[in-house]
């Protein structure tokens, strides 16, 4: 008998077998809807974040890939959550962490040119 996952609250996130998938496992988070920014939607996508990659560490993956979580249907504007993920990202990676690849899988090019311009301002200033 499996036991259900959900619901998840947001800004929280599980881990599940890959089963089929070509990935040992798959971590879902639950992104909140953009209400304008007054409904601790930041801190909330960063959360998303932050307990996605506690669970690889905690499961010693070595690689894990994002989505550009809200950025969707849910309406988070896209500048802003890559600045969010962006720091999130950057303070995790001083950590010693079995981690040791992040990938970003976005769903247009629009979505992956503002990823790579907020990455490289921080990186590069």
């Amino acid at each position: 008998m499996q036991r259900s996952l959900g619901p998840i609250e947001v800004g929280q996130a599980v881990i599940t077998p890959g089963f089929d998938l070509p990935a040992k496992y798959v971590i879902h988070t639950a992104g909140p809807i953009w209400q304008g920014g007054k409904q601790h939607e930041f801190e909330l996508l960063a959360n998303c974040y932050r307990h996605a990659l506690q669970l690889a560490v905690q499961h010693q993956l070595r690689s894990i890939a994002f989505p550009a979580i809200s950025t969707g249907v849910y309406g988070f504007p896209i500048e802003l959550a890559a600045e969010i993920v962006c720091q999130v990202v950057l303070e995790f990676a001083k950590s010693e962490t079995s981690v040791v690849q992040i990938s970003f899988v976005n769903f247009d090019a629009k979505t992956e040119a503002i990823y790579e311009a907020v990455f490289a301002e921080e990186i590069l200033g």
